[in-house]
């Protein structure tokens, strides 16, 4: 069949399979460009199928040269519907790195679940043996714990708060609020995004006996400007967030006799299926792009995951922030960046939309998630789902 995008939201309801193949090779060649790393060689990534997950996989592959195995939960294509964009992700990346003599297996089911965790013990102990890497990178909107669903949700935990936002679709500026989360939304979204499946995980690895001593393990945050604080970082996933770095620091404790490495790495603003739920922030993205193209400082989520594992982990001394986590936000949050951005921010309209913000570039990284608008690709051949 011939693949079109279909727009409904802030998702993209198809996906291109050759699309997708060619976003990861890309990503791969990228990583096959750069000097190798000497870092993990046994890696577990939870949530492996997109964006910064699916980054540290490749780096990980491709530039330590690691095993992998990866978990995320993902929709094959069907009759006419075609499969998720990370259900081709997984399959090329595998493609590719079984290419290089690598290892690398996908579990699809639900991270959340004690089924997956058993599973994906058995297969670390059949193919792995024992990982010395645990990236924690999943962005789900829901958890069901014994039958019971929790759901997440994106508000403030104060007052209202109101600020412009963008209908990506139609190009239009507007004002947006976003109501308080009550007491039981805030503690549901901790359950879905905070820390405490992480910490499951690594108990239940080290338990099996498939965590090896001097291990690392790794779930990413975001910390942002001050005008998207109320509704991210002192909102309801901004709770989830905190809870996520107070289990990086329990697990280093827990897991001391093992010499675990727990840290929390807190990356760009950057087009995900996740940021683009969020209100405010696509609009706050679209001005970051076009300033840090500018300055010649912009990075996608392999640059990211490439120079946390080249420059700032795989190091002799990691650098880290006085949090100890690793602040691959250093670029946008370096205060000629956001200023530039504040200022656009003041004076931004309908009017000079296109002058003040990278709405082309935004979207072509949206479509280019779901393998769309990628170079070298037929767009109008029939395609197998």
């Amino acid at each position: 069949m011939i693949i079109q995008p279909k727009i409904r939201g802030f998702i993209c309801t198809t996906s291109h399979p050759i699309g997708c193949r060619k976003n990861v090779e890309n990503q791969i060649n990228y990583v096959k460009s750069q000097p190798k790393t000497n870092g993990a060689k046994k890696v577990l990534v939870i949530g492996c199928s997109t964006g910064y997950g699916l980054a540290s996989r490749i780096t990980a592959a491709f530039s330590c040269g690691a095993d992998t195995i990866g978990v995320s939960f993902e929709k094959e294509g069907s009759g006419k519907r075609t499969g998720s964009a990370g259900y081709y992700n997984n399959k090329a990346f595998e493609e590719f790195a079984t290419a290089e003599g690598l290892i690398a297996k996908t579990i699809n089911g639900d991270a959340f679940s004690k089924e997956v965790k058993d599973q994906t013990i058995e297969l670390i102990k059949e193919t792995l043996g024992k990982v010395d890497m645990v990236v924690y990178s999943l962005a789900a909107p829901r958890r069901t714990v014994l039958d019971k669903t929790y759901s997440s949700v994106l508000k403030t935990t104060g007052d209202s708060y109101t600020n412009k936002t963008i209908d990506l679709m139609a190009r239009k500026v507007s004002e947006i609020t976003i109501d308080p989360a009550t007491d039981e939304e805030i503690e549901n979204t901790i359950k879905v995004m905070g820390g405490e499946d992480w910490n499951d995980w690594i108990v239940a690895l080290s338990e099996a006996g498939v965590l090896a001593d001097n291990a690392v393990t790794m779930a990413y945050s975001y910390i942002g400007p001050v005008l998207t604080h109320p509704m991210y970082l002192n909102g309801s996933i901004g709770m989830a967030k905190k809870h996520l770095y107070d289990t990086s620091v329990k697990l280093n404790k827990d897991f001391a006799d093992k010499n675990l490495h727990s840290y929390i790495a807190v990356n760009k603003a950057l087009v995900t299926q996740s940021s683009a739920a969020i209100p405010i922030v696509p609009l706050y993205i679209s001005i970051l792009y076009k300033v840090m193209k500018e300055m010649n400082l912009h990075e996608g989520c392999i640059e990211q995951m490439y120079r946390l594992f080249n420059q700032k982990l795989y190091v002799e001394n990691p650098v880290v922030d006085d949090k100890g986590q690793f602040r691959l936000d250093d670029w946008e949050m370096r205060e000629d960046v956001q200023s530039k951005v504040s200022e656009i921010w003041n004076v931004i309209s309908d009017e000079n939309l296109n002058d003040c913000a990278d709405i082309d570039g935004y979207w072509k990284d949206f479509y280019q998630m779901f393998g769309f608008e990628l170079d070298g690709v037929d767009y109008q051949a029939d395609v197998e789902i």
